[in-house]
Parts: structure tokens; C-alpha cells; sequence
């Protein structure tokens, strides 16, 4: 039988489909990496620029975890949905249209949810006002709206955000405004 090669080639390697290719490369790519704890400040993410052009709510601890919800909704978005419409009275709809929107962070969406539960609101009010003027740090607009940095609305927010580390099984480094707020037996496990 003729053969189309050159006499002094060697046989062609066997081809692979793709699909084992894509499984071989996963296999082979080595342990998977822990998802990070959550940051506890700027000197902590390595991105002091970050954390300070953030939120701006008034609170550098609630500020690092609005960061960390950041991350933890780009692997999560859907528990994250959850905890706005379970724990913080958003409605599903809304929920999934404020955690699709490319101008609201995942961390600014949890953080007017809760601000609008301890207040007394509907989250889409809170999105509204922030709407209206988004250079506004939350700070002024948490003050406004009668949860100013240090008030008990305000505490009962961050005492929120530790509930939701909770649920999440997520480690959280509490401030020590939460170490005395929180019995040992409720908090989030520590990083």
C-alpha cells in the first residue's frame, strides 16, 4: 500500500480531542488555592489606593468588607443575592438587577441594603439617593439617612455584616467595637 509521507518522516503524533486537552491542563495545574481570607484594612490587601478611593462609609473595618464582599461575590453571587433577599428584605428582582449593574459594586450593593434595613427603608430607596449623586461618600448619606458612623443604626449595620460572615462561614476579624458587641458563641470564624 503507497503512503502519502516522505520516506524519512516520522509518523504524525495521535491528535487529541480538545475537550481531553481542557482536562488533561486541569489535572495536571496543581492544588487549588484557598479562597483568600477577607482584608482587614489597606496594609492588609497591599492596596492602600483601593481601599481609600472605596466606600467611603465613614468606617475603615466596614470599608475593608465591603472590599471582601467584593470578592467574595465574584465567586458567590448568587449566596450573596441570597443574603439581600433573605436578611435584608431586598426583593429577588431587585437584588439580582443592583448585583448586575457594572456602576454598583457587589460590596455598595450589600452595604445599601443593609443601611436601608437598619434605617427602616427600601433598599431601591437607598440605591435612588445614592444614585443621585454617586461622588457623595456614604458616610453623608448613612448620616442623612440617621445611621451616622457611631450611632447605634450604624453598629447594628456592622453587627450585620458579622452575621452575614457567619451564615457565610467566611473568617472575619472582628474591630473592637464588635468584640464587645458580639458574644463568642455568634461570631464569624476568625481568620
Amino acid at each position: 500500500m503507497p503512503s502519502d509521507r516522505e520516506p524519512d518522516m516520522p509518523p504524525s503524533p495521535p491528535r487529541i480531542a480538545p475537550a481531553w486537552l481542557l482536562a488533561i491542563a486541569l489535572a495536571t495545574a496543581g492544588p487549588v488555592v484557598a479562597q483568600a481570607p477577607p482584608a482587614q484594612g489597606a496594609e492588609a490587601t497591599g492596596d492602600a489606593e483601593a481601599v481609600a478611593a472605596g466606600p467611603r462609609t465613614g468606617d475603615a473595618w466596614v470599608d475593608a468588607q465591603l472590599a471582601d464582599i467584593d470578592r467574595y461575590a465574584a465567586r458567590h453571587r448568587r449566596a450573596l443575592a441570597d443574603e439581600l433577599v433573605r436578611y435584608r428584605d431586598t426583593p429577588r428582582a431587585f437584588a439580582d438587577e443592583l448585583l448586575g449593574r457594572e456602576d454598583w459594586s457587589a460590596g455598595e450593593a450589600y452595604f445599601a441594603c443593609a443601611l436601608a434595613q437598619v434605617v427602616g427603608r427600601p433598599c431601591r430607596a437607598v440605591v435612588a439617593a445614592r444614585d443621585r449623586d454617586r461622588d457623595r461618600p456614604w458616610a453623608e448619606l448613612a448620616e442623612e439617612l440617621g445611621a451616622a458612623p457611631g450611632s447605634a443604626p450604624y453598629r447594628r449595620l456592622k453587627e450585620g455584616i458579622a452575621a452575614s460572615y457567619r451564615r457565610w462561614a467566611r473568617p472575619l476579624a472582628l474591630d473592637a467595637e464588635l468584640r464587645r458587641a458580639i458574644p463568642e458563641d455568634a461570631r464569624p470564624p476568625t481568620p
